[in-house]
């Protein structure tokens, strides 16, 4: 038996810490015994019901786990091995890991790169993970350290906080945006240049403005998105990843056809296997271990729910990571 946060509608909705056992997981050819998760903004959309997340019922809520190998009938893998879990539909058609075992597909898997313990690995979760991936497409892009100001926008979250860190170490002038103007010396220590207040960008704007950023990782999405590439400077970039602010993109094509912008989308779910390997090994050399512990809230289990709940009404800096091991 082991502890496993279970989201069920029948027929009314519930998300609690239920103990279960190997039975009720699903199929898959490698087990794993999870010793940390976390909480992402996609899980937290889950266990609060806020968005149609969970697509089977029951649902093990948790889109990310890191732990190691308990059984395996794949060659890959074998028993003992340090894995890392991101993405691929767990937590919303297959049963996740915010629990302590977790049966998944072994093409799924990365292998913990050794600079990352289990808990820092989920220190980084797929929201690390993705700002990776934002940084990797801003530099197919071209982007190259001292060309000018970048943008990362919902700086306070957990996406934006490790981008600021990566594009900082890496040598970028870092501007962030933020609505929580008391994280700003937080945001200065991860090392943002400056600090702007995310109003600045929310509201409706012109098709076209003053063009400032080369590059920036948004991860808010509506208006937000929109005057980030009306302020892009000529052939810059944006990186975009989520949606805090909205799906929607009330746009025109002006800052593509007049400054030759482009906007790159950044999938973290279902990315590549070669692409989630390239990541993690860049976040094993740029991201500075020290800066995590900053971001960085641990929790138990039982605590899950009320963190979706605070992740939710935006009272979260940073990361949770739960500890769902013995």
């Amino acid at each position: 038996m082991f502890e496993a946060l279970v989201l069920d509608k029948s027929p009314d909705f519930t998300a609690s810490v239920a103990s279960v056992d190997d039975g009720f997981l699903p199929e898959g050819d490698v087990t794993i015994d999870v010793e940390f998760s976390t909480i992402n903004y996609k899980d937290a959309l889950a266990i609060t019901n806020k968005s149609p997340v969970v697509r089977s019922w029951p649902m093990i809520a948790g889109i990310d786990g890191a732990g190691t190998v308990a059984q395996s009938t794949s060659p890959k893998w074998k028993a003992g091995d340090a894995v890392i879990l991101n993405g691929f539909g767990v937590g919303e058609t297959h049963k996740g890991c915010l629990a302590g075992r977790a049966r998944l597909k072994s093409e799924w898997l990365v292998r913990r790169p050794q600079a990352f313990t289990a808990r820092q690995a989920m220190a980084i979760g797929t929201a690390g993970y993705t700002a990776m991936l934002c940084v990797l497409a801003l530099e197919r892009h071209g982007l190259q350290p001292g060309a000018g100001e970048v943008l990362v926008t919902g700086a306070t979250g957990g996406v934006g906080s490790v981008a600021i860190a990566l594009l900082a170490k890496l040598g970028h002038q870092v501007v962030a945006a933020t609505g929580k103007a008391n994280e700003a010396d937080y945001l200065r220590k991860l090392g943002a240049a400056s600090v702007i207040d995310r109003a600045e960008l929310a509201a409706p704007g012109k098709p076209l403005q003053k063009e400032r950023w080369v590059a920036v990782v948004d991860a808010v999405g509506s208006h937000t998105l929109v005057n980030a590439c009306a302020q892009l400077r000529y052939g810059g970039v944006v990186a975009a990843c989520g949606l805090a602010q909205g799906m929607d993109f009330p746009a025109t094509v002006a800052p593509f056809i007049l400054r030759g912008i482009t906007l790159a989308g950044v999938d973290s779910v279902m990315a590549p296997l070669a692409l989630r390997e390239q990541a993690w090994a860049r976040l094993a050399t740029d991201l500075d271990v020290k800066l995590l512990e900053t971001m960085v809230t641990d929790i138990p289990l039982a605590q899950a729910v009320d963190a979706a709940k605070k992740l939710m009404a935006g009272q979260v800096r940073g990361r949770f990571v739960v500890k769902t091991g013995s």
